[in-house]
């Protein structure tokens, strides 16, 4: 039963893969890299999108009756790259590069 388990994790890795790093040809795109680094090495993407993630949490401050929001906010932008049977998606948060995932067609 645990070989199982570890065979279909393991093909399940394979088929999408988050990293911090990507290789393009004898390149190498890193998290933290400038936007214009994405750019040099992948070129124009196929498409770009708005990332948005916020965590919030309300709590009623004790007699005042208010109500008290606070945001762990992280916004950015996801850029897709169609290459060699692959769609990479490149998150990009305050002109970096924050994430990077490759999936297999």
């Amino acid at each position: 039963m645990r070989i199982r388990l570890i065979v279909a994790l393991f093909v399940f890795s394979a088929a999408v893969q988050a990293s911090s790093t990507l290789r393009v040809g004898s390149q190498v795109l890193t998290a933290g890299d400038s936007r214009e680094r994405v750019t040099e090495l992948l070129g124009k993407p196929s498409s770009k999108s708005h990332k948005r993630s916020t965590r919030s949490r309300s709590s009623r401050s004790g007699g005042r009756g208010g109500v008290r929001v606070l945001n762990n906010d992280k916004s950015g932008e996801q850029w897709r790259y169609r290459r060699d049977g692959h769609v990479t998606v490149v998150t990009i948060v305050d002109g970096r590069v924050s994430d990077i995932e490759d999936e297999r067609l």
